[in-house]
């Protein structure tokens, strides 16, 4: 099997599975728009908080990946194993951090000036995902476990048989009926947790059950920590789950500053965030299976075809990433009105998905590049440069546009504001970031 075909087979599995889990946000979102323009507002604001811990807390995980991808490619079958087994407790240690996180929002909504009348529902919403935490990051180490393996389709079939699970349970819960009061956006809440552990379950008996797992006797006795083994995982995931922390906080940030705006601007921002989070989607499962084929050839001692992955993978991703931005770019007036009746919102969310249509080209670069450098051990780097450009030129970047009187502009007090700095921090991420795999590939010596 060519490399191409072998990385555009992996990504589509992968990405088959990423839009089902993403299509829980749709449905949210969609639900939630139609319950209320409140609620809409409220989860707005939640997922951002949500989606910033789980998704650090994720980036850590998925960091795994290139070690046990070179594992895998070394025909190291039973270290693999115990590797699965001590990043449990990194696991357990994310659980911890991210738990207290959600529970206790409340300075960091004041500290925004997220509207008092929105904080209750927030924080109501944040409670009830804290219980799907734990299930969610568990499900995210067996997925990355499959796709270091290569072997995505278990967690595939799953993730889109779950949706027949999570779009009842989340209209019933929403609007109510049957007994249950209507609960809004915390509904939304409380079906994400009913979901994530079924998937948890699933996962489990698969692990018991399946040849596919029996040459790494995983099932062993938990040893007791490695702190060499764990400090080893923590090098790559941490700066790894920050480099990701610091991008989707730029993002949560941004939705936090925004709900100032009032609730027209908050829904119209969750719309284009819902999007561009689908979006990544397709970036995201390219760079999964690229740097899993790339951490396999370098396992296999083989760093030429180590490259070719690597070039086959941008291609991919130069060709989708211009496919669906401009897709976006032509019918964002229609994409809009999928998500909300009301036409103000539908105007104002129709002028930030033009901007996202640039935004997801710089936002599918970064993506490989991040991956693909893991691979050759190199974290920091990226790190400080998203902390620089996406924080500094993004964000800050946005604030002062959109409330700052800047010399002959005056403060334009939109969402607008914050996606043209979001934009320019990533065009200039996907300038700087290949520059640095080039150097990272270039000096690798096995």
């Amino acid at each position: 099997m060519t490399e191409l075909r072998t990385i555009a087979r992996h990504a589509g599995t992968v990405l088959v599975g990423q839009l089902a889990v993403m299509a829980f946000g749709v449905t949210d979102t969609i639900v939630a728009g139609r319950y209320s323009e409140a609620a809409l507002a409220a989860l707005s604001v939640g997922s951002a908080v949500y989606i910033s811990v789980f998704v650090a807390l994720m980036g850590m995980l998925q960091a795994l990946l290139p070690t046990w991808a070179q594992l895998h490619g070394g025909k190291r079958n039973e270290e693999l194993g115990r590797s699965v087994r001590q990043a449990l407790y990194l696991g357990a240690m994310g659980v911890s951090a991210g738990g207290l996180a959600l529970l206790f929002p409340g300075a960091l909504l004041r500290w925004t000036e997220v509207p008092a009348a929105l904080q209750g529902e927030v924080t109501r919403y944040l409670a009830v995902l804290a219980l799907a935490l734990p299930p969610a990051l568990l499900f995210r180490m067996y997925s990355t476990l499959n796709q270091s393996l290569g072997k995505p389709q278990l967690v595939t079939w799953l993730q889109a048989l779950s949706l027949l699970v999570k779009i009842p349970l989340t209209i019933w819960f929403a609007f109510g009926g049957l007994g249950l009061p209507a609960l809004g956006a915390v509904g939304c809440a409380w079906a994400t947790v009913v979901v994530n552990y079924l998937f948890l379950a699933w996962a489990i008996w698969l692990l018991r059950t399946q040849p596919l797992y029996q040459p790494y006797a995983i099932w062993r006795a938990l040893e007791r920590p490695d702190w060499r083994a764990i400090g080893e995982f923590a090098r790559l995931g941490v700066p790894g789950g920050l480099a990701v922390m610091v991008e989707v906080t730029s993002f949560t940030l941004m939705a936090l500053f925004i709900a100032r705006q009032g609730t027209l601007a908050s829904a119209a921002h969750q719309v284009a965030a819902n999007l561009a989070a689908v979006l990544y989607m397709v970036p995201l499962s390219l760079a999964i299976a690229t740097s899993a084929r790339v951490s396999y050839w370098l396992g296999a001692a083989d760093a030429r075809r180590a490259r070719l992955a690597i070039r086959t993978g941008f291609k991919l991703g130069l060709v989708m990433a211009l496919v669906l931005a401009a897709t976006v770019a032509l019918g964002r007036w229609r994409i809009a009105a999928i998500y909300s009746s009301n036409p103000e919102v539908v105007a104002v969310a129709a002028g930030l998905l033009a901007w996202l249509a640039v935004y997801h080209i710089g936002d599918a670069a970064q993506a490989l590049c991040v991956f693909v450098l893991r691979c050759y051990r190199v974290a920091i780097t990226p790190l400080v440069a998203y902390c620089l450009l996406l924080w500094g030129v993004g964000l800050a970047g946005g604030y002062a546009l959109a409330y700052k009187d800047l010399g002959p502009w005056t403060a334009q007090n939109s969402p607008a504001a914050f996606w043209a700095g979001g934009t320019i921090a990533l065009a200039l991420l996907g300038l700087i970031l290949p520059a640095i795999l080039l150097r990272a590939v270039r000096s690798y010596r096995g």
